[in-house]
């Protein structure tokens, strides 16, 4: 907002006080929260203008400001209230009733309910659907929730006449100012149940246990949540349904390790298989498949089966990989024959496996 105190009220500067009040209500009311939720910088420019309002509401502080400015007023050792959040300013200004006009007579919303859910890998990485049964607190039968005896409907709140809030007037730097507070009698609903449904005793819910079908998508990893609206418990007397979360659990996998939507797979093969190549069985998450091992593979391979990976939870169609990562065995202990084998090898291929000459085959204890 404007540095100007009297471009952040938007009145002139030559603003009667009864002017600068009416343009600060006009302008708190459209910053708060409930009114303008889609501003997140509301809470500050409220700030802002009550920093403006306490300096031109005040006839010395004005005075002051109009001459020398805000250094002005700092020299003269002003500071702003310095709110700790929005609701405390609103409350010192408006008595809190905006908050008490939002709150009357609303149905109380009902628990949100949690719900562990253990699956296997392959389920998490192809996706699947679970039955799942739990307890809540649903709508009372006998009564629709109302929680009245049937026949008979809840009543009007003596204590504050169906408004659901109670009202006290307080002077504050604006002037008389209205407060509102829930009402104890009715809990802020406005009404009371004066016979009380038998089944429920007037909570309008009773407890029982639901089965229900959930989709678990493809994808899905350890720690991540399902949300179904208004699967919770349902709100006393009447009141809206919270939300059921299904937190998913996933089992380990013998031998596949995941990241994101990669999959890796740790294959050991001996130097024989590694040099004439082989075939060798990769599991996936579909089901055992084999794959081939070229001829001369060295170690640290890494053979890749494109699609055989984890599919993208929010992109419809796109999967990652399964990555096999191929490990040479070096043998510890040879028999004579593949010793002899291995030397002779050496011998025709002019490797040098020891630093003198002609000590190959007393090496490897052939004589």
């Amino acid at each position: 907002m404007s540095a100007d105190y009297y471009e952040r009220l938007g009145v002139a500067r030559d603003a009667s006080e009864a002017e600068i009040k009416k343009a600060f209500r006009r302008l708190a009311r459209e910053l708060h929260p409930d009114v303008n939720a889609h501003d997140p910088e509301a809470e500050e420019k409220f700030k802002s203008a009550a920093e403006a309002y306490e300096v031109l509401s005040d006839p010395e502080r004005r005075a002051t400001y109009d001459r020398y400015g805000p250094e002005g007023l700092r020299s003269g050792g002003f500071q702003p209230s310095g709110f700790g959040s929005f609701s405390d300013i609103f409350d010192a200004f408006f008595g809190g009733s905006m908050a008490g006009a939002a709150r009357r007579a609303r149905p109380q919303t009902g628990s949100d309910l949690r719900y562990d859910l253990r699956i296997t890998f392959e389920e998490a990485v192809l996706g699947t659907e679970k039955e799942i049964e739990f307890p809540v607190l649903g709508r009372c039968d006998t009564c629709s929730g109302s929680g009245a005896k049937p026949g008979t409907q809840p009543v009007e709140c003596p204590q504050c006449k169906g408004r659901g809030e109670l009202r006290s007037i307080r002077q504050t730097m604006l002037g008389q100012m209205v407060s509102a507070s829930p009402c104890p009698r009715c809990r802020g609903e406005g009404k009371i149940v004066e016979t009380p449904c038998e089944t429920c005793h007037g909570e309008g819910r009773t407890e029982r246990t639901r089965t229900l079908r959930v989709n678990i998508p493809a994808g899905i990893d350890e720690g991540h949540q399902i949300r179904l609206s208004n699967e919770g418990e349902v709100g006393p007397r009447g009141g809206p349904a919270g939300s059921l979360y299904v937190a998913v659990h996933v089992q380990p996998h013998p031998s596949l390790k995941r990241e994101g939507t990669e999959l890796f797979y740790e294959a050991s093969i001996s130097i024989v298989q590694a040099a004439l190549g082989t075939r060798i069985t990769v599991p996936t998450v579909e089901g055992d498949e084999e794959v081939e091992v070229k001829a001369g593979t060295q170690p640290n391979t890494e053979i890749r089966l494109r699609g055989k990976g984890v599919p993208h939870l929010r992109r419809s169609g796109s999967r990652g990989d399964l990555h096999v990562l191929v490990d040479v065995v070096v043998p510890t202990r040879l028999s004579k024959k593949a010793r002899e084998l291995l030397a002779a090898y050496a011998e025709e291929s002019g490797e040098a496996v020891d630093s003198g000459s002609g000590r190959l085959r007393e090496k490897l204890g052939l004589g």
